[in-house]
């Protein structure tokens, strides 16, 4: 089966895989129809999730239609007063993964603080003019803890080299949040609401910002997510749908994973950035115990080749494959029509290697779907994010779980302030024992290896 959206330049295909019985498809757009709509989506919050308002613009539902409007306002305005040639991103999750992706693949020059590990933060810092760096420090909560570690290392950094942190930083935040107040004097505070998730907030002021800081076409991306939405929305020849329905019946037979496997260097992050809207959102344990979910691994063609390929071709049948191809080389200029060989360019051989290990993998009996894109730019990369998000929601439908909460994530943070009670304790000298406590004194140096 391939299903075409024209206006993006986009082909799902399927013909390696066989779909199976549907799942339920009025099921399935009855249920987003209700997200759209503003049904509370996640009931651990009493919230609704409206990342999909974010591409209606004049067609937004109207209470958010003014506060999209006045962000885009601000964005263009922030752009044209930017004053910097480079650009620092501090966040983590989806304030952090869906920026790296997108200013990769489109060619924006960013670095990014997304951790809370000190080194690493002194390398990236290191990199740096600080002079000419501006800073986007992303959190809606305003509380997560290794994105206010970053920003005080950052901060630390601009202090010591005799500039003012302040006059560098744009806080992207909930209005009223910690980092809210803390951003007071700073350049600007651009808002992000709470009925954008952090895995589906691309859309919002988190990617749209430094795009247009960057001098990228973030209104483009906006229209092409425009687009998918508007093309996910019905029955007939819905890619969205298909994506979905591709793997529903690929677990047929026993869970399988998906091994992404884009052969383009600008979806090297996709990969990365599907783990997290994939499986934050689809890892789930169902009402009646079952727990159910969607892997995610991969990494690039044709490197992907002399790394895993065998293991997939010969080893266990415990996966299904996503090619990405994408058509186009026109931006490598002279070099995309550079001949290796007589009639063959570069390119030429990336699509060979991606349709030979494709051949490859059906002569084993492994399952693989393909998508193909004419081209990496803002309005297909829009689309392409906007139709994973989409497929997302349908498969939560079908597996019987929320796609837009996540108590996995929350019980990992509160488990972590645990760890750190017990660090205060070990430092007060109490009689702590166990293996987390030994780490613990190993790294605080309080007892020998």
């Amino acid at each position: 089966m391939r299903v075409e959206v024209e206006e993006l330049g986009l082909v799902l295909d399927t013909a390696f895989l066989h779909l199976g019985p549907s799942p339920g498809v009025a099921h399935a757009l009855d249920a987003m129809s209700a997200l759209e709509a503003g049904a509370i989506a996640n009931p651990d919050e009493g919230r609704q999730v409206g990342h999909y308002w974010l591409r209606l613009g004049e067609d937004a539902p109207e209470p958010v239609r003014e506060p999209i409007r006045a962000l885009h306002a601000q964005i263009e305005t922030l752009a044209k007063d930017w004053p910097f040639s480079s650009l620092l991103v501090i966040g983590i999750g989806g304030s952090a993964l869906g920026p790296q992706l997108v200013l990769d693949a489109l060619g924006g020059r960013a670095r990014f603080l997304d951790n809370t590990d000190p080194v690493g933060a002194a390398r990236v810092l290191a990199e740096l003019e600080l002079e000419h760096t501006g800073v986007l420090v992303i959190s809606k909560s305003g509380g997560t803890k290794e994105t206010r570690n970053s920003m005080l290392l950052a901060k630390a950094a601009y202090a010591s080299a005799g500039l003012v942190f302040a006059q560098h930083a744009i806080a992207v935040t909930g209005q009223g949040s910690a980092l809210f107040q803390l951003a007071e004097g700073w350049r600007a505070r651009v808002p992000m609401w709470d009925w954008v998730g952090g895995r589906t907030s691309l859309h919002s002021a988190v990617g749209l910002l430094p795009m247009a800081l960057l001098g990228l076409d973030w209104r483009g991306f906006l229209e092409g997510a425009r687009i998918m939405d508007a093309r996910t929305r019905e029955v007939g020849e819905n890619p969205a749908l298909v994506l979905a329905h591709a793997w529903w019946s690929a677990q047929d037979g026993g869970p399988r994973a998906m091994v992404m496997l884009p052969y383009c260097d600008r979806l090297v992050l996709l990969s990365k950035y599907l783990q997290q809207l994939v499986m934050e959102s689809l890892g789930k344990r169902r009402e009646d115990g079952e727990r159910v979910g969607l892997t995610v691994y991969g990494n690039k063609g044709s490197t992907d080749q002399h790394a895993y390929v065998q293991q997939l071709r010969d080893g266990p049948d415990d996966f299904f494959a996503s090619f990405v191809a994408v058509l186009s080389d026109a931006e490598a200029g002279p070099l995309g029509e550079l001949e290796v060989e007589p009639g063959v360019r570069a390119g030429d051989y990336l699509l060979g290697f991606l349709l030979g290990t494709r051949k490859a993998l059906h002569d084993a009996g492994k399952r693989s779907l393909t998508l193909e894109l004419d081209q990496v730019d803002a309005p297909s990369l829009g689309g392409l994010i906007a139709l994973y998000e989409r497929a997302v929601g349908f498969y939560a439908t079908w597996l019987g779980v929320n796609a837009y909460h996540q108590p996995g994530v929350e019980a990992g943070k509160k488990a972590a302030s645990e760890m750190l009670g017990l660090q205060a304790r070990i430092l007060a000298g109490e009689p702590d024992q166990g293996p987390d406590a030994a780490l613990i004194r190993r790294r605080l140096g309080l007892t020998g290896r």
